[in-house]
């Protein structure tokens, strides 16, 4: 018994083939908002990129820049042949396309989908890029004055600024590392000495943090430096004080951040298969329906469409058998092959009579 039968007669095929082209339409202005999406994301990963470890967060940006292009292409094609069907003469010359047509149809929505499931699942990649990439701009936030890494003070300094995060976890990552350049330390003083000798990799560690980790909001003049010692400030405690510091992380800032966007991109591609997968099957229809006219010289005649011949069970055990005979046949064809290279490889034995 076919899939979602219905009877269509000449009133409702036109209905459907209108409705169809005017939704081909839409889904290419859905393309174009795909797109455009995918563009959106990678400029805004493209601008932090020094603050992330690989590349690999650029294939969700890709992958819907590429969805983008096909989805209208895709929908424009479908549009030209959902106006032509009007015509039968016209429609004619799109017949012999329709099915494998249909076939990438299905193979670009599976696409699709798949495309969205990232979408949502990215957080863990991402963390783990964003740490690593944060951790290796910290360590150079110093080396102002090595080629390649001069930018990365900056970089780090807007970063915290804009996003209101401090360090990788928390500003206490800043007293991990050496972020003051050598050219500022002044190596003839007793204190300067003193932090290098302690420090087992001699550089310059402090319970500091820079300046663009200071929140603006708060009433007290910022406090960035010696920040756990109590005693150096008035009326202070470090532990029991609100700090006038960003206490949130920037990875954890990024992360909520990047991973808000690719959710709602998600939802996005999300309606945007539905949509897609409803097109596909009204052009099932359309396509079943034109073919099923039991008299095409007349073309009011009614007639019949479905979006599978069978039902779903017989339709996927028939695909099953067939991908089993194309199996067999595939290592008949390579077992033959291999007993001809046998006999071609043996040698007539050749006798001589003295």
């Amino acid at each position: 018994m076919a899939l979602l039968k219905v009877k269509f007669n000449q009133k409702k095929r036109v209905k459907l083939a209108q409705g169809l082209w005017l939704m081909n339409w839409f889904s290419v202005f859905a393309g174009i908002l795909v797109f455009s999406m995918g563009l959106f994301l990678k400029i805004e990963l493209r601008k932090r990129s020094e603050v992330m470890d690989n590349s690999e967060s650029h294939f969700v940006p890709n992958s819907l820049i590429l969805m983008g292009i096909l989805s209208s292409a895709f929908n424009g094609f479908a549009g030209k042949i959902c106006y032509d069907s009007l015509d039968p003469a016209k429609f004619a010359k799109w017949k012999p396309l329709l099915r494998p047509y249909l076939a990438l149809c299905f193979l670009f929505n599976i696409l699709i989908f798949f495309i969205a499931l990232i979408c949502f699942l990215m957080r863990g990649s991402l963390e783990s890029t964003l740490a690593q990439g944060l951790k290796n701009g910290m360590k150079f936030y110093r080396d102002t004055d090595t080629p390649g890494r001069c930018f990365m003070k900056k970089t780090i300094d807007m970063l915290q600024i804009e996003f209101k995060c401090c360090g990788n976890n928390g500003f206490k990552d800043w007293f991990e590392i050496q972020w003051i350049s050598n050219r500022y330390l002044d190596f003839s003083s007793k204190e300067v000495k003193d932090r290098i000798k302690s420090n087992v990799d001699g550089r310059y560690l402090v319970d500091g943090v820079p300046f663009s980790c200071c929140n603006p909001s708060s009433p007290r003049p910022c406090i960035q430096y010696q920040v756990t010692n109590n005693s150096a400030h008035y009326s202070y405690d470090y532990q029991t004080e609100e700090l006038n510091l960003w206490r949130r992380g920037c990875r954890e800032a990024l992360l909520h951040y990047y991973s808000s966007m690719m959710s709602s991109m998600g939802a996005v591609v999300l309606l945007v298969w539905l949509f897609e997968m409803s097109v596909m099957a009204g052009l099932r229809l359309l396509h079943t329906s034109l073919e099923s006219i039991p008299n095409p010289e007349d073309p009011e005649c009614e007639s019949e469409g479905w979006i599978l011949e069978n039902s779903l069970k017989d339709t996927l055990k028939s695909a099953l058998e067939s991908l089993k005979k194309l199996g067999k046949f595939n290592q008949v064809e390579a077992e033959g092959e291999g007993a001809e290279g046998e006999e071609g490889g043996k040698t007539p034995a050749i006798t001589t009579v003295s």
